[in-house]
């Protein structure tokens, strides 16, 4: 390879050394993970997160969070207060140390906090770092204090402004738009975080409200029966085997733990994993001593109760899990998380402790409770003969080699691309579409599989139906890949998995469903962003020789009006892709340049494992409950 060389001096002058909060400002992702809506809410859960540490620490029972008329945020709470006296070394008030210095704060040894969430101690400094306004008010040793910020500095000295008989922190912020792509932030965002905190902080009390309308939106959280609530809150929609939630606790040394879970009718297990309130969304060492504890203490007991026989083979964890919701929280002094944004707790030793914690109190909870026991191991042992029954029908899917043309679905067109990164399938609603696509595809990297009518809905079908469902099995053998603990991410296929369906309430219906199945039992196809929705066009519109596309009625009514609608105009409205012929189909919908994607992606797991079974499960109140909720923003209803 020749060498190039840049025709410039490299010396002293060209390193940069950004100061104070420079860093925060110059690269906001390193900090809060985007400057998208997600970035913008994260600056909230910063300056919640100090509170509930007063609250961690015994000493903070109230919160208010505020959305205010102009889009600023407030948030006040009844701790001690931020500390107020000059610090040691830097010679400044402390508060100002805490919102004007990184990695400033009681979270790195000095006793401030036994125990402590936030990002890496920087939240408050990064929040004003992050906004063009802010502002502290502090009631602490009879005095109120206050001083203000913007962008990372100091505006006010720290004055003292009245005199209070209670204590705890009061603080403003305006996000910069200089910074963010929107400053407006989303109530229903808010309050989902906010009432998972309430959850995981049994008494502690949250008031969020919104003063955005005439009239402000007020909601309080408040769970004296902390994570036990939680598991009855994420099992509304589902209907549960044992009318008990089994719960406990447990603290050693510096650690702590608590666990809740129930069983449910449902076929998928909800697992939802917390270290100091931060939700571990990729589990650790906590979540695995679960696991590990669970399948232990069932199988113990299983034996010890003759519901497996001396040469029984135990049960599998994925088998002893089926239908759970569980919620786990530990805490700990010094947490070890394995990535920047926290998705995954490190500290070996919380293996072992919840590990021992779990296996003791199942068991306990078991040979107290021998008929909801019965029931629990049942559930276990039924998955357990399904999988069993289900061993074959799982090798067939299995797909064996690459090259072994005879183990591809006969449906399935496949590309000639052999380099995954490249190559992506379109899912296709019915055989006339399918046609038109396969037709009008880029045959080296686009693959078309059709699929006949509305695949099998997985969230009411136990594992045997699904694997036996011809469609489901097209899908699984496409992809290569495998399904559920067998999913082997080297092994897929395509790296784009695009599903094409009609643009009316059957597609969106079979849309729904597949994306169920993806969820339920290939769940890393969405996180590793593997899966999309093509968007077909609503019109076709000619005017002489000039072709339009729309893709919703708005941009429809907007071409009308700027192309003239008295004009001689040609409009077509699509009912489905099988009125496409396949350049139509090609030009609209799969042409690399011109067409549009939705990528789906999780930000919430608790909320996406809600929706699907309220959409999609057995209950049939909250399902009625959400149409009716939601009939009033539908549009182009088939009739």
């Amino acid at each position: 390879m020749p060498e190039t060389k840049v025709n410039q001096e490299y010396n002293a002058e060209q390193i940069q050394v950004l100061e104070g909060l420079e860093p925060v400002r110059k690269r906001p992702g390193m900090y809060i993970g985007s400057t998208s809506s997600t970035g913008l809410h994260h600056l909230v859960y910063e300056i919640v997160d100090n509170s509930v540490d007063e609250a961690l620490a015994g000493y903070c029972k109230n919160i208010e969070v505020t959305i205010e008329k102009d889009n600023s945020i407030t948030v006040e709470d009844d701790g001690r207060g931020m500390p107020v006296d000059n610090h040691p070394k830097l010679g400044i008030p402390a508060v100002e140390v805490i919102h004007t210095v990184l990695h400033a704060g009681g979270k790195f040894g000095g006793g401030g906090y036994k125990v402590s969430g936030g990002l890496h101690g920087v939240g408050a400094s990064v929040v004003n770092a992050l906004s063009e306004e802010m502002q502290v008010r502090i009631r602490r040793n009879g005095k109120v204090y206050e001083q203000k910020y913007s962008r990372g500095e100091t505006r006010s000295k720290l004055e003292v402004t009245g005199k209070t008989d209670t204590t705890g922190t009061w603080t403003r912020f305006k996000p910069d738009p200089e910074i963010f792509e929107t400053t407006v932030f989303d109530f229903s965002v808010l309050e989902k975080s906010l009432r998972e905190t309430a959850f995981l902080n049994k008494g502690i009390r949250i008031l969020l409200t919104d003063r955005r309308e005439e009239e402000p939106k007020v909601l309080e959280f408040h769970y004296e029966g902390g994570i036990r609530q939680f598991v009855e809150y994420l099992n509304q929609k589902k209907e549960p085997v044992t009318p008990d939630v089994i719960y406990f606790e447990a603290s050693r040394d510096d650690c702590e733990c608590e666990i809740a879970m129930q069983y449910t009718k449902s076929y998928s297990e909800t697992i939802l994993s917390y270290a100091n309130n931060i939700d571990t969304s990729e589990g650790g060492t906590h979540l695995v001593g679960f696991k590990t504890a669970l399948t232990r203490a069932f199988n113990d007991y299983a034996r010890k109760n003759k519901f497996l026989k001396e040469n029984d083979p135990s049960l599998s964890g994925e088998d002893i899990r089926e239908g759970l919701t569980a919620v786990i929280s530990v805490k700990l002094t010094e947490p070890q998380f394995e990535g920047q944004t926290k998705t995954k707790l490190g500290n070996s030793e919380m293996r072992s402790f919840v590990d021992s914690v779990t296996v003791d109190n199942v068991i306990r909870f078991f040979e107290e409770n021998p008929k909801q026991a019965k029931v629990i191991m049942e559930k276990g042992m039924a998955a357990a003969r399904a999988r069993e029954a289900a061993r074959k029908a799982r090798e067939m899917t299995r797909r064996k080699s690459a090259l072994d043309s005879m183990t591809l679905p006969g449906k399935l067109a496949d590309c000639s691309e052999k380099d995954p990164t490249i190559s992506e399938i379109f899912i296709v609603e019915g055989d006339s579409a399918g046609g038109s696509a396969k037709e009008g595809r880029d045959r080296k990297r686009q693959a078309i599989l059709p699929l006949r009518g509305k695949i099998l809905n997985v969230e009411k079908a136990g594992y045997e139906k699904m694997l036996n469902s011809q469609e489901i099995k097209n899908m699984i053998t496409a992809f290569g890949c495998g399904i559920g603990n067998e999913f082997d991410e080297s092994k897929l296929r395509y790296h784009k998995i695009i599903i094409m369906t009609d643009a009316d309430v059957d597609g969106a219906h079979i849309c729904t469903l597949m994306l169920t199945f993806f969820y339920r039992f290939m769940r890393p196809l969405i996180e590793k962003g593997y899966v999309y929705i093509a968007q077909p066009p609503l019109y076709k519109v000619d005017q002489g020789k000039q072709t339009y596309y729309t893709y919703s009625e708005e941009e429809q009514r907007a071409l009308l009006q700027r192309i003239g609608e008295g004009k001689k105009l040609d409009i077509q409205r699509y009912k489905g892709l099988g009125e496409m012929d396949a350049s139509q189909l090609w030009e609209t919908t799969m042409d690399y340049n011109t067409r549009t994607l939705i990528k789906v992606t999780i930000d919430n797991y608790e909320e996406a494992d809600e929706t699907f079974s309220m959409l999609m499960g057995e209950k049939v109140p909250p399902r009625r409950k959400f149409i009716e909720e939601n009939a009033k923003y539908v549009q182009n209803l088939d009739i």
